[in-house]
């Protein structure tokens, strides 16, 4: 599986990006994989705040639906529209077009908090789930 040096990710498999004063946020490879096929996506609304470690999105797929987490505390400034018609692009391409929405953080040293790629990999191969 893959997993972008350039992300910080989280132990409930979401990731984050820093883009300018924003941060995208997405879920890996790994929870796409184990979703299955997403159907729906309930995504945030635009000027929601956030807490780090929060649900603020569910998605929905042929197996159950699960809460995504916001990796960092602040105010959702992005979402992802193409989701709403096209939610299988979180299992095409969870590290691209696949994004759920972006924040500006609050607290910018949260991503401290944050793993990064070799971290999220020892994770998975030390079996957490």
């Amino acid at each position: 599986m893959n997993f972008p040096s350039n992300l910080k990710y989280t132990k409930s498999h979401e990731w984050g990006r820093q883009d300018g004063a924003k941060i995208v946020v997405g879920i890996t490879e790994y929870a796409q994989h184990e979703l299955s096929d997403v159907v729906y996506v309930e995504l945030p609304k635009i000027g929601q705040e956030v807490k780090q470690g929060v649900a603020c999105c569910i998605v929905e797929s042929v197996k159950a639906a699960f809460d995504i987490y916001a990796p960092i505390s602040g105010k959702i400034v992005e979402i992802n529209k193409k989701l709403e018609s096209d939610p299988a692009l979180i299992n095409r391409d969870p590290y691209g077009d696949g994004w759920f929405f972006a924040i500006t953080p609050s607290n910018v040293n949260e991503l401290n908090n944050l793993m990064p790629a070799a971290g999220y990999e020892e994770m998975l191969a030390q079996g957490a789930k």
